[in-house]
């Protein structure tokens, strides 16, 4: 017996302990950048936001989880149940497990895998699939006509997302998001790959279906997109799922560009903070961009959102994946 308690249970134990450590704060960080986005909008907008529920309105996350969980959940008649069911529960669960390959700080990781960075790639090009079940299970047009939106443009962004990565791989030599980070020592990857770091952060903007790419959810002519026979906590979830992926991507432009938890300058009134707070300072950072784009910028067309993947970031993105590796091979400056 204490040998099964020594080999097996212990170590399980531990590893459920670290994915709470994980998938708590990340909820809460999930319903209070809910909050901090109608804030954010507000105040560009002159108006107060939430204001009523609790002191500031801090309260109004939970007021709005309540509410969705006591709504009755609405399933269409002609609908396929299982697939309606399993879309929103795929999208949420989808934002969550990328995580386990984030490092937040130096040795912070869940599992630090030498190839973490396709681990990231592929959850995130799974994330079409929650959307589709859904649009095709809602047995209704406008879902569907979201969802078919929704898998062109995901899959127009991926490419650029992708050659942004091999131009990130090129300069560090390694797949591990910890190499990764720590090869930004000295110099943040945002500078000497500005351009690229523009197209990623864009490019995230459409993978995560956010202003000015939301084109899925567009109200003005598919009412809601993708989720609009959808109620109660089904529809909390693709809610949940899309926040948890804009932090997800957050967390993939710090650690690609800006430095992971490293701090901007190596002295003493940077590097005193633990790591964990600056890579939460950089990642609150990035996530207000996606609040200031949404709250300024008018939605595009979809053949302009078409024409800037495939005919501006496809071609500039690969000219500077050859341009990297004829610089790195030219200067004989090979990352180790």
């Amino acid at each position: 017996m204490a040998e099964f308690w020594t080999i097996y249970a212990w170590p399980t134990l531990w590893i459920i302990i670290k994915i709470l450590f994980i998938v708590v704060p990340l909820l809460i960080a999930v319903a209070y950048l809910t909050y901090a986005e109608r804030k954010v909008i507000g105040f560009m907008q002159l108006r107060m936001g939430p204001n009523v529920v609790g002191p500031f309105g801090l309260l109004q996350p939970f007021a709005d989880g309540l509410k969705l969980m006591a709504k009755e959940a609405i399933i269409p008649t002609r609908s396929n149940r299982v697939v309606f069911l399993l879309a929103p529960m795929l999208t949420f669960t989808l934002g969550l497990i990328g995580w386990a390959v984030i490092p937040v700080a130096d040795g912070w990781v869940l599992s630090d895998i030498n190839v973490g960075i396709l681990y990231l790639f592929a959850v995130s090009s799974l994330g079409v699939y929650g959307i589709i079940m859904a649009g095709w299970a809602s047995n209704s047009i406008y879902p569907f006509l979201g969802a078919l939106r929704s898998a062109a443009q995901m899959v127009s962004y991926e490419v650029s997302i992708g050659f942004v990565i091999v131009t990130v791989l090129l300069a560090t030599g390694s797949l591990n998001l910890s190499d990764i980070v720590l090869a930004q020592q000295g110099l943040w990857f945002f500078i000497p790959l500005f351009p690229m770091f523009v197209i990623f952060f864009i490019s995230g903007l459409a993978e995560t279906n956010r202003a000015p790419f939301d084109l899925p959810e567009a109200e003005a002519e598919l009412v809601s997109g993708y989720n609009v026979e959808y109620s109660a906590m089904a529809f909390a979830l693709f809610f949940l799922g899309e926040y948890a992926n804009m932090i997800l991507m957050s967390a993939m432009t710090v650690i690609l560009f800006l430095g992971g938890w490293l701090p901007p300058f190596d002295i003493a009134p940077f590097n005193w903070l633990p790591g964990i707070i600056w890579f939460s300072l950089k990642v609150s950072f990035v996530l207000f961009v996606f609040l200031w784009v949404r709250a300024t910028l008018p939605r595009y067309r979809y053949d302009q959102l078409m024409r800037l993947g495939w005919k501006v970031f496809l071609p500039f993105s690969l000219l500077w994946v050859v341009v990297t590796a004829g610089a790195i091979v030219a200067f004989d400056w090979f990352p180790t």
